[in-house]
């Protein structure tokens, strides 16, 4: 036999082995491990999330509150993820099916081939997404929150509130058996920490000088943002941030289909943004006259959470489409707030609460299974339980120890205030 015809029959062999081999199922082991590799790089882009969410903050304060926004977001951070460690998890994913609420309870390794994925592994990737919903309430509440009461509050939101929602959905309760739909959290985390924030905004009124006497906002100085770079920066990470986010809810990676659905994922979350941008920036152009960066970059964030809800179905023209709509909700729902003399001071609500409404209402265009009737009780649901159980804590601590720094501090400013240490020596 010729060289030239052992290197043809060698070719064609390894062409059939290879063919073969792609059509083959993954050995469970070799699915469970790249099942768990998905939780843990997803979860590590996710809790990257939070660097963005402290920079986006800390651009948007004024320059004698940044210091602040960084002892919020760290505090924050630890303390919700061992809250959730010890009840949060339970209450949230041992819910009874259809049920309305797990178990107060420490969260036990349950972890075997047959789970598919290591239970540390979902754990972890479960709790960045409580601080991601922790993190929504800290940029509305700014420049005007105690410390310490918005630590404890932030442990009953990761600890209590946020888990009971969340399992009705994700942990078998009523709304998953109804066939409410969120692929991500466009409502459980979004619309979430958005209801909790609105809750907060209300109790604590607007920064001192906010509103004019006319009922304008006061945008530029003594308001300006600290640094426009680093919300753009935090922009950017949380963009980064978001492909775990929604790509890690396919919540597994050990097979062919499974890798096809996160890179469609990845590839939706990516347009999604842009069309929210681009709609940011075509708004503000034609109704203000000039090109607003901050409508630009929040716009690309409410791209982000209107695609949250069902980021694998819709076709990429339809992702930029929900994207750019959810920019022009963030635009109004922004100028909505200014209406109502609600401070929010990062945009949270608008952002979170309004588009993360939207992108969950408009699953059914792309997804036959849902219905807007459900997906409607779904948003409903959810928003006024945060809403009214956050009221309600957050009354309580106003009135057993205060939520609100007095009019001195403000004026003077929360890190000296409430940290005793300034993030730059200008002032303004």
């Amino acid at each position: 036999m010729s060289k030239k015809s052992i290197y043809f029959i060698g070719t064609f062999l390894s062409f059939l082995f290879i063919t073969s081999f792609a059509k083959a199922e993954v050995d469970q082991e070799i699915a469970y491990i790249l099942n768990t590799f998905s939780f843990l790089i997803c979860g590590f882009l996710v809790m990257w999330m939070a660097a963005g969410f402290l920079f986006l903050e800390s651009g948007l304060v004024t320059t004698k509150s940044v210091s602040t926004i960084a002892a919020k977001n760290i505090g924050k951070f630890a303390i919700v993820s061992v809250v959730f460690y010890l009840f949060g998890y339970n209450l949230g994913y041992g819910v009874p099916e259809g049920g309305f609420i797990g178990s107060f309870s420490i969260w036990t390794d349950s972890t075997s081939i047959e789970t598919g994925y290591s239970d540390a592994s979902d754990w972890f990737f479960q709790a960045l997404f409580v601080c991601a919903t922790c993190s929504i309430v800290s940029g509305a509440v700014a420049e005007r929150i105690k410390i310490w009461p918005f630590f404890l509050f932030s442990a009953i939101l990761g600890g209590i509130i946020y888990p009971i929602q969340m399992g009705w959905e994700w942990g078998g309760g009523w709304l998953d058996v109804l066939g409410f739909a969120d692929f991500a959290g466009s409502t459980l985390v979004h619309a979430c920490g958005g209801s909790a924030a609105l809750a907060g905004v209300i109790l604590l009124g607007p920064r001192l000088g906010r509103f004019s006497e006319a009922g304008k906002p006061v945008n530029m100085a003594p308001f300006a943002p600290s640094s426009i770079p680093l919300v753009a920066l935090g922009t950017f990470i949380l963009w980064m941030g978001w492909f775990g986010f929604n790509g890690g809810s396919q919540l597994a990676l050990g097979s062919f289909d499974d890798a096809t659905a996160m890179s469609k994922i990845f590839m939706n979350t990516h347009l999604a943004a842009c069309g929210g941008c681009i709609a940011g920036a075509v708004i503000t152009r034609l109704i203000g006259g000039k090109t607003d960066v901050v409508m630009m970059l929040n716009g690309a964030l409410a791209g982000l959470v209107s695609i949250t809800a069902e980021p694998l179905m819709p076709s990429p023209i339809l992702a930029i489409s929900i994207g750019a709509i959810g920019g022009v909700i963030m635009y109004y729902g922004t100028s909505l707030l200014n209406l109502l003399k609600l401070d929010d001071v990062v945009g949270a609500i608008p952002v979170h609460m309004f588009a993360g409404i939207f992108g969950t209402l408009i699953v059914p265009l792309s997804n036959p299974d849902a219905t807007f009737g459900i997906q409607l009780l779904g948003v409903f649901s959810v928003c006024i339980f945060v809403f009214i159980f956050s009221y309600i804590v957050i009354a309580i601590i106003k009135k057993m120890i205060g939520i609100r720094i007095s009019e001195e501090a403000e004026r003077l400013g929360t890190d000296k205030a409430e940290i005793g240490v300034i993030a730059y020596s200008i002032r303004d």
